[in-house]
């Protein structure tokens, strides 16, 4: 999704040989295959969901820490069909899903809760485990109302004439909490590896900012290499869907503002969202 989309032009060039670093990328589908091995040591660096971000350092006790914000909001309720017009028309529906555990339960479940409606009461909620899975059930005809994120909504609406975005989270997110932000994804590091590399740490950040800048500002480019490592199957989507990814590299003070804001959000109505507690300065790297 977009946090791969932002890391294409690094992911180039480091195939090209011309990065400052030599890195060794891993895509999955879901950041249930990254924290394991994050945690064991196996990986130094994952760009994982926000709140997962919070979960991660509590487990670790302190050992994973945030380097930058990557993905502002790209969660939409689309649907086969037109029924969906407000929050409020999902009372009484079956909403299909990704990311149980991650930013679209929660933000979803927030924005519910605070228009009256509870999980498993009012609205059922089934997940599925990969984005590319609920996409191609939507794409068939196969799901009528669903919670997906850029660039799977532009796959769909592509594929499926029917399928149409009904809402929009961000916009909702921002109707019931105005004073935070729905932040979809970040970058954090194992703390030891940070402490053990620090020039080359440093590099990897640039390196990571300007892919993230190169692909905002040259999208038909980026949409080839996005198509070319197969996060969206085709190129014509990709130049869709990019501008609407939200891609971004906030770092510092202004990362630790909006994450640290969302995530009491998220304590607030279930602390286990973030892992139990909410994570201390020492979480936010260089804020």
């Amino acid at each position: 999704g977009p946090t791969a989309m932002g890391m294409v032009k690094l992911m180039e060039d480091d195939a090209a040989g011309t990065t400052a670093n030599d890195y060794e990328f891993t895509l999955a589908g879901s950041a249930d295959e990254i924290n394991p091995l994050l945690i064991k040591g196996e990986l130094d660096i994952a760009a994982v969901p926000t709140n997962v971000a919070s979960v991660l350092y509590n487990k670790t006790e302190g050992q994973v820490e945030i380097l930058a914000l990557n993905t502002l909001g790209v969660l939409y309720v689309v649907e086969n069909g037109d029924s969906i017009q407000s929050i409020e028309d999902l009372r009484g529906k079956t909403v299909y899903s990704t990311g149980q555990g991650a930013t679209p339960e929660y933000a979803l479940n927030y924005i519910l809760s605070e228009n009256g409606m509870t999980v498993g009461t009012d609205v059922t909620v089934e997940y599925k485990s990969e984005h590319s899975e609920l996409a191609a059930l939507l794409a068939a005809g196969q799901a009528d109302i669903a919670v997906l994120p850029q660039p799977f909504v532009t796959s769909v609406l592509t594929q499926n004439p029917d399928v149409r975005i009904a809402l929009d989270l961000t916009e909702e997110w921002d109707k019931v909490s105005p004073d935070s932000a729905l932040v979809t994804g970040v970058v954090v590091a194992r703390k030891e590896f940070v402490e053990q590399n620090e020039a080359a740490f440093n590099e990897f950040l640039e390196d990571y900012k300007a892919s993230t800048e190169f692909v905002n500002a040259n999208v038909d480019e980026a949409a080839a290499l996005v198509a070319g490592y197969e996060i969206v199957p085709k190129e014509p989507i990709a130049q869709k869907a990019l501008p609407e990814c939200n891609i971004t590299f906030i770092s510092g003070a202004d990362m630790k503002a909006k994450v640290s804001g969302y995530l009491k959000v998220l304590y607030d109505q279930n602390p286990e969202a973030v892992g139990g507690t909410l994570p201390d300065d020492a979480f936010y790297y260089g804020a």
